[in-house]
């Protein structure tokens, strides 16, 4: 029995990349929370005004035996758009920031080569950064498995996500949950 590993990435509202990667094979558990901040213990409201510094993000369990980090960060950079600074959509402000969180030197090394991959594909003009794991704060429990509730019935979801599954499911077919 292969041990899990984890992931951190943000890549926009934490409801739509969570939802992503609930689909993904491999994948055990996807937690949204907030890292890369200074304050400690934040709200979701405290990080939505974007004066706490962190980003909304998702803490991905996966089976390295099926998916390995590589793809993880594949997979990441493909469903989003790395190319945004500091928005996704009509979603503004740091928090909404597209980064990765290495947790060791060899996830750190994977994050490289996975931005150069996607700058080939972006002509060079991916901003997705590599940060520090700060500490990793879960979000409010009514944020998580949002799609699959409340998500259902909120239009910014329903305009948003199932783009995002689509393109899933086209780009990436061999990695997903039947």
């Amino acid at each position: 029995m292969t041990a899990s590993e984890t992931a951190i990435v943000a890549g926009g509202c934490f409801w739509c990349t969570e939802a992503v990667f609930r689909d993904v094979i491999g994948v055990s558990q996807v937690e949204s929370g907030y890292i890369g901040g200074e304050v400690p213990n934040p709200t979701y409201k405290a990080v939505c005004s974007g004066t706490t510094g962190h980003a909304e993000a998702i803490r991905v369990t996966y089976d390295p035996a099926v998916i390995s980090y590589a793809e993880i960060l594949d997979v990441f950079l493909g469903t989003h758009d790395p190319t945004q600074l500091n928005r996704q959509g009509n979603d503004i402000g740091t928090q909404y920031r597209s980064a990765i969180f290495p947790l060791d030197d060899a996830q750190r090394a994977e994050a490289e080569a996975a931005i150069a991959r996607a700058n080939e594909y972006h002509d060079g003009k991916v901003v997705t950064t590599i940060e520090e794991a700060s500490e990793w704060y879960p979000a409010e429990d009514y944020h998580q498995e949002y799609w699959e509730g409340e998500g259902q019935r909120n239009p910014y979801c329903l305009a948003v996500i199932p783009p995002k599954l689509l393109k899933l499911r086209k780009s990436f077919a061999n990695r997903v949950k039947a």
